[in-house]
């Protein structure tokens, strides 16, 4: 916007200003909030944990117990006394069952596997062979066993024939519960959250989802933080904190058995979403409600100020009276008045300026004038005094007759100028009409004159050279820019080069001449009335009147170089003349045939 009231800066500014302040205090809020709801998920991540921790000693304590009066059965020590597989095998279901749990195996006094029960009908023999051997070699009466997918958390006991004080070991159970899909919605429910049990980079269950499943899989990493310490884990488009427990001796399970708790962060954070759109509604309502009252206030205080700037603009445009009324005691008001006196004064001096003006003017066209006119007179009258001389013979007759038409011819051209200066755009007959053909013809009428018959002049044309305008008027105007460069050049070694280039809206003819060039002391008032220099009968009107008949066609004329050896004068006019023109060249189209282009 090149021109914005100073009212619209001042509300625009504003709004501005309000909109970033009220942006920045809801980013703010909102990025304080989000840490406050960050902290609180992840004090509840960690009292989750601590919760299940709690739990599991609960229930590891109670199932230990329990495997261990199971182990202590005498009708269980009679079993394992038979020493035969099958007998085990078949008899062992009854202490299966009685003990609830989701895994039973026997092992005999080697640690081989004589009896195996298992809620899971693709956990095998030898995969409790496998984690019974293990057992063998560690000693602790608590192991976690994964297999075909199944993650048990087993209590081992040896079976011992009379007291254990005798050490007579009859064979070893094992107790195994299984980490599954209920458990992990059970505590799910309890820390309200999502859970996932892990074995090293396998997940055994989870509640969640099985894309969020796949991808938690491919960002599990061994543990490399404090254990608790919530972290940022994102499950295709929705973000979580975790925490992890462990639940094995980093020694003995490289790998690991964990327990981890998610909580959404999206979830938690849902509500907020709906209050900050809700802040930045009320937000955004405020600060138009702000702009519309300071749009009041400010177009109260500014209407002043708007009414002295039409004044001055009806001040540039010439209008002295334009009504200004200065109201209250304000800086705009002192401002309004000290411009009322300002522009009587101004008025009062630009009639002196323009009196003086107009009285230098005419005493400078008068001397130019009367020096131009008393020249020719003198020419006249003494060629007509010679002209009465009885001897003279036809030849001298003849010369004489000549030299007083050419100064006639010179104060016609004199008066001509003048009268061309005086003459209105409204004067001009614009027609359709070819611009080279124009020029040909002011060219061929400064070679009549017999003191540029040595000068050379060359026209080329390039694109479409015709165009509405004024034919005579163009003709003076190329021919006044031609006599000024033919005037300028040596009579011996002068060139002129006169193009003409059309253009898609306007027209361009260019004079260049190898003079002496434009001097310093005249180029910034070198189309200025009476303006001349190294011209003995120069009257100094003819850039004058070329200037004017440039712009009475709606274009202009300007020196393009003004260097020795290369001066340059371009003369631009559009290709349409006005709107009048415009329907005379659509008659015209109308009425007979036209050019491919104007």
């Amino acid at each position: 916007m090149d021109k914005v009231r100073l009212r619209t800066k001042f509300l625009l500014s504003l709004l501005l200003v309000s909109i970033a302040l009220t942006g920045g205090s809801q980013l703010v809020v909102r990025q304080s909030v989000n840490s406050e709801v960050r902290a609180e998920i992840a004090a509840d991540l960690r009292g989750s944990v601590l919760a299940f921790r709690g739990f599991q000693q609960q229930r590891e304590v109670a199932l230990s117990h329990s495997a261990e009066l199971l182990a202590n059965l005498p009708s269980l020590k009679a079993l394992m006394t038979t020493e035969h597989a099958a007998t085990i095998q078949d008899a062992s279901a009854d202490f299966w069952k009685l003990g609830g749990s989701d895994l039973f195996v026997l092992g005999d006094r080697s640690g081989k596997v004589v009896a195996l029960h298992a809620s899971a009908p693709d956990f095998t023999a030898a995969m409790a062979q496998e984690s019974l051997q293990r057992f063998r070699q560690s000693g602790e009466p608590r192991d976690w066993w994964f297999g075909a997918g199944h993650l048990y958390e087993v209590f081992l006991r040896p079976i011992y024939f009379g007291p254990p004080a005798d050490n007579s070991v009859l064979g070893v159970m094992a107790v195994g519960y299984e980490i599954d899909g209920q458990l992990a919605k059970e505590i799910s429910q309890i820390a309200a959250s999502q859970v996932a049990f892990t074995y090293g980079p396998i997940i055994v269950v989870s509640t969640l989802s099985r894309e969020q499943e796949a991808e938690l899989g491919r960002q599990i990493r061994p543990a490399q933080r404090k254990e608790m310490d919530p972290r940022d884990v994102e499950l295709g488009k929705e973000r979580y904190l975790a925490a992890s427990l462990e639940m094995t001796s980093s020694t003995r399970y490289p790998s690991g058995v964990r327990l981890n708790v998610l909580k959404s962060y999206d979830e938690a954070t849902g509500f907020l979403t709906g209050l900050y759109r809700l802040l930045t509604v009320l937000g955004l309502f405020a600060v138009l409600c702000e702009g519309l009252v300071v749009f009041l206030i400010s177009r109260r205080f500014t209407q002043p100020l708007e009414k002295l700037v039409s004044g001055v603009r009806a001040l540039e445009k010439g209008d002295f009276v334009y009504p200004l009324e200065p109201r209250g005691s304000d800086e705009v008001a002192e401002v309004t008045a000290a411009f009322k006196r300002m522009r009587v004064n101004l008025q009062k001096t630009q009639q002196k300026l323009l009196e003086s003006e107009r009285l230098a003017t005419i005493g400078q066209m008068a001397s130019s004038i009367s020096h131009d006119l008393r020249h020719q007179l003198t020419a006249i009258v003494a060629n007509s005094e010679f002209l009465s001389e009885q001897k003279l013979d036809l030849t001298q007759r003849a010369d004489l007759y000549n030299e007083i038409r050419l100064a006639v011819g010179q104060m016609t051209d004199l008066i001509d100028s003048l009268l061309e200066f005086s003459r209105t755009r409204e004067a001009l007959s614009p027609t359709f009409a070819s611009v080279e053909e124009v020029v040909k013809h002011a060219i061929q009428s400064i070679r009549a004159n017999h003191g540029f018959h040595s000068v050379s002049i060359t026209l080329s044309c390039a694109g479409a050279t015709d165009c509405w305008c004024d034919a005579k008027k163009l003709e003076r105007a190329v021919y006044n820019l031609l006599l000024n460069a033919g005037q300028a050049v040596s009579p011996q070694s002068g060139t002129i080069e006169v193009s003409v280039r059309g253009h898609e809206d306007h027209l361009e003819i260019d004079v260049a001449d190898n003079g002496p060039g434009v001097p310093n002391a005249i180029r910034e008032r070198l189309f200025e009335p009476f303006v001349s220099y190294g011209k003995e009968n120069g009257t100094g009107l003819g850039l004058t009147i070329v200037q004017k008949i440039a712009q009475d066609h709606g274009g202009n004329v300007t020196v393009l170089r003004a260097a020795k050896g290369n001066t340059v004068f371009r003369l631009a006019i559009p290709l349409v003349f006005d709107t009048e023109a415009g329907m005379a060249r659509k008659n015209k189209v109308t009425s007979g045939p036209a050019p491919a282009r104007v």
